[in-house]
C-alpha cells in the first residue's frame, strides 16, 4: 500500500481547489415563459434541459431536484427587485418550474428571469391585468395557432414578438404528435409520439426555436390545448381511428401523458383546469375553452358529411358542465368585451352538397345552439369568439338561424391562420362557398397570426400574413382588417 506524505496530500488538496471548474451546460435552452396574469401575479415558467433531445426526455439533467432562483423587476436591468424566490426544478416534472410571482402592482409591465447551475436565463417581459372594475388602457392582443414544426419556420412567432404584446392567446396544436414527413421544410423529429418522453421530447424540440422563444418571452400567454397536442381528432376519451393501432391501456397512457406534458410545458397556473376564465379589469373577460377534453365523439364517424345526428340535442363539444360555466359567467357582465377563446370553426359551414364538418361545431349543432341563444338571452353586450384549427383565416358573421341569411346576427367569430401548418399556402382570398355560406365574410390561404386592438369602444382585428414560411425570416403584412363596435355585433370590413 502506497502512504502518502501529509505534504504530499495537502499539496495535491490545494492544487484540486484551484483548478478551474468545468462549467455546467447552459441549462436554460428553452427559454422562459409567461402567462395567465391576473392583477396582482401572473405564471413564470421555465425548464432546465442542456440537452433537450436526451432520449428518457429528462433533457440531460441528473436525477436530482434542482433549486432555482427567480427575480422580477420594472426595469430589463433589474437593478431593483419587485419579487423575488427560489423555486425547485423536480426531476418527475422534467425539471420544469412554474412560479406564481405574486405582489405585483396592476396593469403593470415587468422582466423576469431565472438563475440555476451558475447560469442566467434570458429575460422575459411580461405583464398583469388591470384591477377588477377598472378598465386600464387598450389591449394590444395577438392570437395564433397549429405550427407544425416540420411545415415550416417559426417566423410569425418572431413577427408576434416584434408587435409588443400586451397579450398573447394560443389556441392549441402548440406541437404536432405525429413522425415525420419526407421532404418538408425542416427535419421533424423522430416517429409519432405516444409516450410521457417522447411527448417531453417533442416540447423540446419546438422550444428550441428561437422564434418561439422570442414570442413566449414578449408577453404573457393564455394558452388552450387541441388534439395534436395529443393525437389528431381525438374526442374525449374517443379515437377517430385506430391509427395508430393502441390498446385501450396504451391510449389512456398516450392520452394521460399528452395531458401531463403539456401542462409542464406552458406558463399555466398549477390547479386550474385548462378551461378557465381570465379578467382583463372592465375592458375584457376571456373565457379559455376545452373543446377536446370532455365532448361527445364526432358524429357519423367524423369528417365532412351529411349527418341528421349532428342535430341530437344531447351532444356536447365542450360537455354540457362547460357549457353551463361558460353561460354562467356570461351572464355575469363583467367587462365590455366578453372573448371566448376556443379550438374548431364555430359558425355553420357547408360545403355545396350541404355536408358539414363533424369535428367542428357543424357536428354538435345543438350545443352551439344552446351557447348562442344562451348569450343572447342573458343580454351579452360584446360576444366574439376567437378560433384556431383551420390553418386559413377567416372573418364570420354569427347567426340565430344560419339557414335565414336576413336573421339577427348575434356575434362575431376571428379565425386565425396557422403558424406554419399547411406550409406557404396561396394568395387566395376568395371565401369558399360563399353562395351557400353568406355570413362568412372573409378567407386567406396564408400563414400568420391575428392581432386585434380591443378599446370600450371597439375591437379591431388585423389578419397577418406571410407569403411563405419554407424559408426563414418572411416580411409579415395585414391582408384584411374587421372591426366589431361596442353593441354591435356583426362585423364591419374595413
Amino acid at each position: 500500500m502506497t502512504t502518502l506524505s501529509r505534504r504530499v496530500f495537502v499539496l495535491g488538496s490545494l492544487g484540486a481547489a484551484v483548478l478551474p471548474r468545468r462549467p455546467l451546460p447552459y441549462p436554460f435552452s428553452l427559454g422562459v415563459a409567461s402567462g395567465d396574469p391576473a392583477p396582482d401575479s401572473v405564471v413564470l415558467w421555465t425548464r432546465l434541459a442542456p440537452s433537450p433531445l436526451a432520449d428518457d426526455g429528462h433533457g440531460g439533467m441528473p436525477a436530482a431536484d434542482v433549486a432555482v432562483e427567480w427575480q422580477v423587476s420594472r426595469s430589463a436591468s433589474f437593478a431593483r427587485l419587485v419579487a423575488s424566490g427560489t423555486a425547485v426544478a423536480r426531476h418527475a416534472s422534467a425539471h420544469t418550474v412554474h412560479v406564481v410571482a405574486g405582489g405585483l402592482a396592476p396593469d403593470g409591465e415587468y422582466y423576469y428571469r431565472f438563475r440555476a447551475q451558475g447560469s442566467i436565463s434570458p429575460v422575459g417581459r411580461t405583464r398583469t391585468a388591470p384591477a377588477a372594475g377598472r378598465g386600464g388602457g387598450d389591449l394590444l392582443m395577438l392570437f395564433a395557432s397549429c405550427a407544425n414544426f416540420e411545415a415550416g419556420f417559426f417566423t410569425a412567432y418572431r413577427r408576434m414578438a416584434e408587435e409588443h404584446p400586451d397579450l398573447i392567446l394560443h389556441l392549441g396544436d402548440y406541437i404536432y404528435e405525429g413522425g415525420a414527413t419526407p421532404g418538408h421544410a425542416r427535419m421533424h423529429l423522430g416517429p409519432e409520439v405516444l409516450t410521457l418522453a417522447g411527448y417531453r421530447r417533442r416540447y423540446g424540440q419546438y422550444k428550441t426555436d428561437p422564434d418561439l422563444q422570442a414570442a413566449h418571452a414578449s408577453a404573457p400567454w393564455l394558452a388552450v390545448p387541441d388534439d395534436h397536442d395529443v393525437e389528431d381528432d381525438y374526442a374525449g376519451w374517443h379515437r377517430l381511428d385506430d391509427v395508430p393501432p393502441l390498446s385501450a391501456a396504451r391510449w389512456v397512457t398516450r392520452r394521460n401523458a399528452a395531458y401531463r406534458a403539456y401542462r409542464e410545458h406552458l406558463p399555466l397556473r398549477p390547479g386550474v383546469p385548462l378551461h378557465r376564465r381570465v379578467p382583463w379589469g372592465r375592458l375584457a373577460t376571456f373565457h379559455m375553452l376545452d373543446t377536446r377534453q370532455f365532448r361527445d365523439p364526432q358524429a357519423c364517424g367524423g369528417h365532412w358529411k351529411v349527418c341528421p345526428d349532428a342535430d341530437r340535442p344531447g351532444r356536447s363539444l365542450p360537455g354540457r358542465a362547460q357549457e353551463r360555466w361558460l353561460l354562467d359567467g356570461l351572464a355575469q357582465h363583467r367587462a365590455v368585451w366578453d372573448v371566448i377563446g376556443q379550438q374548431v370553426f364555430f359558425a355553420w359551414q357547408v360545403n355545396a352538397s350541404g355536408a358539414g364538418n363533424m369535428d367542428a361545431w357543424d357536428g354538435y349543432r345543438a350545443s352551439r345552439d344552446r351557447l348562442q341563444r344562451g348569450w343572447v338571452e342573458r343580454g351579452v353586450r360584446n360576444p366574439v369568439v376567437l378560433t384556431g384549427d383551420i390553418h386559413t383565416a377567416w372573418a364570420n358573421d354569427l347567426k340565430a338561424d344560419y339557414t335565414d341569411p336576413a336573421s339577427a346576427t348575434v356575434g362575431a367569430e376571428l379565425i386565425c391562420t396557422s403558424i406554419t401548418s399547411r406550409g406557404d399556402g396561396t394568395p387566395v382570398t376568395e371565401v369558399p362557398t360563399a353562395d351557400v355560406n353568406p355570413h362568412l365574410r372573409f378567407y386567406s390561404d396564408r400563414r400568420g397570426y391575428t392581432r386585434t386592438r380591443i378599446t370600450r369602444s371597439e375591437l379591431r382585428a388585423d389578419f397577418r400574413a406571410l407569403d411563405a414560411v419554407t424559408v426563414p425570416g418572411a416580411p409579415v403584412r395585414t391582408v384584411a382588417s374587421f372591426a366589431v363596435f361596442d353593441g354591435h355585433r356583426g362585423l364591419v370590413r374595413l
